[in-house]
């Protein structure tokens, strides 16, 4: 015999289950891209770059979306042309008492980078932003289309005529190298 509490008690089950439910569902986390990051992806028979830029601590709504945006940009573009200096400096001593019972040590390391990106790209345009409600932090995902990015590179007059040649020639083999090189990175 099913009693009048009972049926209260299963109500009740199913309503907070459904609740969790919503609230998990509301509470999905950030899109795929964020946590995937900047790349050169082939989704969907789909060749691009793509770039994820972000900011966080800035109350300016349009300044964080520009800043973000402008970031995304700069992601794309580090996957044609970057200069990095690189500097480690790395000293360790360790000096004994006559005795051997007393002894000193002492380190210091020092690392320097700098990465310079310059490179005019056309075609870099965000598809996608996110905003993380706790953090404050603003996400935008730009894309340069690999096939946009190839007529472009064609109909460019600042290239010479080899440049646009080789450009038509070896685009599709390079991204597919480039491509490789990405998983390999990846998997590792």
């Amino acid at each position: 015999m099913v009693t009048e509490a009972s049926r209260l008690g299963r109500f009740f089950t199913l309503g907070m289950a459904t609740v969790i439910m919503l609230s998990l569902a509301a509470c999905g986390g950030p899109p795929k891209w964020v946590k995937k990051g900047s790349g050169v992806y082939n989704e969907d028979n789909q060749k691009a770059f793509y770039g994820v830029g972000s900011v966080s601590g800035v109350k300016n709504e349009s300044l964080a979306w520009d800043t973000a945006e402008n970031r995304a940009r700069a992601e794309v573009a580090k996957n044609f042309e970057t200069y990095t200096a690189y500097l480690m400096r790395d000293y360790a001593a360790s000096t004994n008492a006559a005795d051997f019972t007393k002894s000193t040590e002492e380190q210091n390391i020092e690392r320097a980078i700098k990465t310079f990106t310059a490179t005019t790209l056309n075609g870099v345009r965000p598809i996608e932003r996110w905003m993380d409600d706790k953090s404050g932090t603003y996400y935008v995902l730009t894309k340069l289309d690999f096939n946009e990015m190839k007529s472009a590179m064609e109909q460019s007059k600042e290239l010479n005529k080899e440049v646009r040649d080789f450009v038509r020639k070896n685009a599709d083999r390079l991204f597919e190298r480039l491509d490789k090189e990405e998983a390999k990175q990846a998997a590792k």
